[in-house]
């Protein structure tokens, strides 16, 4: 669960971003089946969003900060006519949240014009970039995305295709990225070949559609065919739907918070569904930490499948504790501390007259800075709890993420700077348990789909540089961690 609050910026995790694109029969107008995969996919970014449409050839585009609702009218949809089209939902975890950085990236250059939409984060985007800046690049964006259309730009100079450029380039990438490359005549999904960034492939009749989860297909109306392999790239045109697989193949390493908060609980990444793994994480909860309770009650809403879960395993009566305001814009100002706290009493509110006098076990999805953790239990004390035992459906984060996901420093990591008890304390609940990381196989079913957990064990599936470590800007490790760091994710 992330109380994402505008005056708890710093807490919780935040959503990665979410890539939709339509290559359509003429049965689906592209800007509008783009809009409503944007709304199933708004849960992954809220900062900016936007679609670019290509009309033989001629790419058109719109994008602005703010939610798909706030960007987009039907008079621009309606401007936006083509045969095909990418767009993107943006939280930003590297880059700044200004407009000049928002997606899709629209290049235009001597072969004509690209135009990319990108989730994740690469390893190597720094030296890359200097390399470049140095031979005279100039970038307009401080996102790595823009290093990647650079290099599929220089390579389709020499390249015979728009998808043998896309081939070439990524061959000079590390790190984590699902992408949708649109180019005048040509639509080209990739995934990076450890698979951390979901992406999936739908259609309906001949129109083909490619989205981060399977919800966006649903909301325009595709049938899932597949997910994207790691290393795979796809290529749509007239001709129809062609397949590269990767010459060598890397240990698959989907990063294992899709299914314990960022994807929605409807969609199914890699074969599994996303629901199924949140009750599974519940039940492991309630076996691993049992305790005599009245109810157990999950955050709205990540917390809730999970809490679900618990109340099955455990036999404690789910209930529904927490009401969810979702009304509450993100511009929601709290000018003073005073307000501050009443902030969450704004945005979640108990049903009290469940509560009193109940032993209650709440089910969050993770801890990561710490900063906010009391307000939930103070929250349920003060409708009368008589005991509060919380309950958290992840592993403790130990280790800053490198591949999209915005995790900090480890000197911001709570669970790097205390142990269990302390935290329980600081949270002000009664106890407080944690998903044991050697839990994961079992939370996705024993299922071999390979996954990332480096935020919680350090284990790196993919090479991090130095100058990677010394960018991640939110400080808080020093030089040391910083090599003790380089030299776990090398071996």
């Amino acid at each position: 669960m992330n109380y994402s609050f505008d005056s708890f910026p710093k807490e919780g995790l935040h959503e990665e971003c979410g890539v939709f694109g339509i290559y359509s029969d003429g049965s689906i107008n592209p800007a509008y089946a783009c809009y409503n995969g944007l709304l199933a996919l708004q849960h992954r970014g809220q900062e900016s969003c936007g679609i670019a449409v290509s009309d033989d050839g001629v790419i058109n585009y719109h994008k602005d900060m703010g939610l798909v609702t706030e960007v987009f009218n039907n008079s621009i949809l309606d401007s936006l006519t083509g045969q095909m089209a990418v767009s993107h939902v943006r939280y930003s975890t590297a880059g700044g949240s200004v407009l000049e950085n928002a997606q899709p990236l629209v290049m235009r250059y001597i072969k004509g014009t690209l135009a990319v939409a990108h989730n994740g984060n690469l390893t190597n985007s720094v030296e890359i970039r200097k390399s470049l800046e140095t031979r005279g690049a100039i970038f307009q964006t401080t996102i790595d995305s823009e290093v990647i259309c650079y290099m599929i730009a220089r390579e389709r100079i020499h390249s015979g295709s728009a998808e043998q450029a896309v081939i070439n380039a990524v061959k000079k990438l590390e790190g984590a990225y699902s992408l949708l490359v649109m180019s005048p005549r040509k639509l080209i999904a990739a995934r990076d070949p450890h698979g951390f960034r979901p992406l999936c492939m739908g259609k309906l009749n001949n129109t083909v559609v490619f989205a981060s989860e399977s919800s966006a297909l649903d909301a325009c109306g595709a049938v899932f065919v597949r997910d994207i392999e790691p290393g795979e790239i796809v290529v749509v045109d007239e001709d129809g739907v062609k397949s590269i697989m990767p010459e060598k193949k890397s240990n698959k390493s989907l990063c294992v918070f899709e299914y314990i908060y960022f994807a929605r609980s409807d969609s199914y990444i890699d074969g599994i569904s996303v629901y199924e793994t949140r009750k599974q994480a519940g039940r492991i909860l309630a076996r691993e930490y049992p305790v005599e309770a009245d109810m157990v009650i999950g955050g709205p809403e990540s917390g809730i499948d999970a809490a679900i879960g618990y109340a099955e395993e455990s036999g404690i009566p789910y209930e529904k504790g927490i009401v969810k305001n979702t009304y509450i814009g993100r511009t929601f100002i709290k000018p003073s501390q005073s307000e501050r706290m009443k902030s969450v009493r704004i945005k979640l509110n108990p049903i009290s007259d469940k509560i009193k006098g109940k032993r209650v076990v709440v089910i969050d999805d993770s801890i990561v800075r710490g900063t906010t953790i009391d307000r939930i239990t103070n929250m349920l004390r003060s409708a009368g709890a008589k005991e509060v035992h919380m309950r958290i459906s992840s592993p403790p984060f130990l280790w800053p993420c490198y591949y999209g996901t915005d995790i900090p420093s480890r000197g911001e990591l709570i669970a790097v700077n205390h142990n269990i008890d302390e935290i329980c304390k600081l949270s002000g609940a009664d106890t407080l348990g944690y998903l044991p990381v050697s839990s994961l196989d079992e939370m996705l079913g024993f299922k071999p789909c390979g996954y990332c957990d480096a935020c919680f064990t350090g284990s790196y599936p993919a090479p991090i540089t130095k100058l990677s470590l010394q960018g991640k800007e939110r400080g808080g490790m020093n030089f040391s961690e910083k090599e003790n760091c380089a030299s776990k994710e090398e071996n």
